[in-house]
């Protein structure tokens, strides 16, 4: 609609500026430089990789393919998600071997990455005995990721790693998640009424949960420790930050912010990407931007990097 609107081509040279100060914004062609060769872009009616009508969502702009279960661009796209560092972290499972696996027919679902043998593995393209031991001894480690990360590596639509964190820490299994009903979900802080609807409709999904059965009989982890067990093994004051929610911002020193947000969660912090009344404090590394103006203007507790590492330290030696 809007490359109608702005009558922008294929080969055209464009005028862009940043909207925001950020995004770049195309503002339209420049007529003087086109050739009499741009082409213009006409939408696609089908999913180019399996044939699909497309569908526009209600209340969304881009197209999308319906056929999630068998499109074997989705399978690919989803078994990368899957296999990703925010998802289960299968090391090995790259690109090139997606592509081989869906394309001989050997994967036509998440669940069949667990039914895989070396043989079949060393068969492949660019993989040896050696590699194929490798990306089985892979597979079997993520079946002990964290729960969350199941959740995230699930393509759960508008669920992220720090939403899948929230439902994990909430719910604590896969079964009570299954059964919450779409208002459980939305009252959950940081969940909403959107993210709630597609959950529920993930969930109801039949295909969906003949994967959820088939991951949990492969051994894959749906669950979190018990509260009891977590407090038995845990030190005392090994969860100072039970309860905050805590945002970072800008660029840490000593250490990557991933790396200070997972600090944080291990000593019971839940991270946010967002500044809100609710943010218990805020660790502003170097460049800080916006997140740090909107905790000022807040009255949101702001520290520094090496404030926020004493406060580790001090509570890890309590």
């Amino acid at each position: 609609d809007e490359l109608r609107r702005k009558d922008v081509r294929i080969g055209d040279m464009v005028r862009v500026r940043k909207a925001g100060e950020i995004i770049p914004e195309i503002l339209g062609p420049v007529l003087d430089a086109r050739t009499g060769e741009e082409r213009e872009f006409i939408m696609p009616k089908h999913c180019p990789a399996c044939g699909t009508p497309a569908v526009r969502l209600e209340g969304e702009v881009a197209l999308r393919c319906p056929n999630r279960s068998s499109c074997p661009a989705q399978l690919k796209e989803g078994l990368r998600h899957f296999a990703s560092r925010s998802g289960m972290d299968i090391r090995g499972l790259g690109d090139k071997i997606v592509d081989q696996l869906v394309e001989k027919g050997l994967l036509r679902s998440l669940a069949d990455l667990y039914d895989l043998n070396e043989q079949t593995l060393a068969s492949l393209d660019r993989m040896g005995e050696k590699s194929a031991r490798n990306l089985i001894n892979a597979l079997e480690q993520s079946k002990e990721r964290p729960f969350s990360r199941l959740l995230s590596a699930l393509g759960i639509r508008f669920t992220g790693s720090r939403s899948a964190e929230i439902l994990a820490e909430v719910f604590r299994d896969l079964p009570t998640l299954r059964d919450a009903s779409e208002e459980t979900l939305a009252a959950v802080d940081g969940v909403g009424p959107v993210m709630a609807s597609a959950i529920r409709s993930f969930f109801e999904q039949p295909e969906n949960q003949r994967l959820l059965e088939r991951l949990e009989a492969a051994g894959v982890r749906a669950t979190l420790p018990r509260l009891e067990d977590e407090r038995e093994n845990e030190p005392i004051g090994s969860r100072p930050f039970a309860g905050m929610r805590l945002v970072f911002t800008g660029e840490m020193e000593s250490m990557t912010r991933s790396e200070a947000e997972e600090m944080a969660k291990r000593r019971g912090a839940v991270c946010s990407s967002s500044v809100s009344k609710k943010t218990s404090f805020v660790v502003a590394g170097k460049d800080a931007g916006s997140k740090l103006s909107k905790a000022l203007s807040l009255g949101v507790k702001v520290v520094d990097e090496e404030e926020f590492l004493e406060m580790t330290r001090l509570t890890d030696e309590a």
